[in-house]
């Protein structure tokens, strides 16, 4: 994942939230998240200590990771956010077409990653799933399932998150 990609998205959640975003990767310890039994990380785990490194809940970060991610009551989750927090984290590891042993597509992945920083962040501002279809803040369950939602709120959320 390059720099400027992040840039590039964090300039995106900047237009959308109205708050300065820090994008940070490879700033954790993985090793205390890591799950032998499942051979996966545990976001939780990673999700703490982003949030001890950066206590700061009026400012929003997201550490973005390339291992795969879980919570115990899921098989696998793409991220994982404080709600009404100030941190998030992110996964690349299902987001790329190499995970479903497919060729690679740099502009796909960077598409799912900008949906799921803003879905992520979404709930930091207190928003929870969303029933609209297109609506980033719907749950997604499969990979596909991001593909078809747009990297925008809904109306709905937004007049949400306005009043937040």
């Amino acid at each position: 994942m390059r720099q400027d990609s992040l840039l590039r998205i964090g300039k995106k959640v900047r237009d959308q939230f109205g708050v300065e975003t820090a994008i940070l990767r490879g700033t954790l310890n993985l090793s205390r998240a890591f799950d032998s039994s499942r051979r996966q990380w545990n976001s939780t785990v990673l999700l703490a200590e982003l949030l001890h490194q950066h206590p700061f809940p009026e400012s929003k970060t997201v550490a973005v990771v390339e291992v795969d991610l879980f919570i115990p009551v899921l098989t696998f989750v793409f991220g994982e956010a404080q709600l009404e927090g100030g941190a998030a984290v992110v996964s690349t590891a299902r987001l790329s077409q190499q995970f479903y042993g497919l060729p690679p597509d740099d502009e796909q992945m960077l598409s799912r990653l900008e949906k799921e920083i803003v879905h992520e962040l979404g709930h930091t501002f207190g928003l929870f799933h969303c029933r609209h279809f297109e609506c980033v803040m719907r749950s997604s369950t499969y990979v596909e399932e991001i593909d078809l939602k747009r990297a925008e709120l809904c109306a709905r959320c937004r007049a949400l998150l306005s009043s937040y």
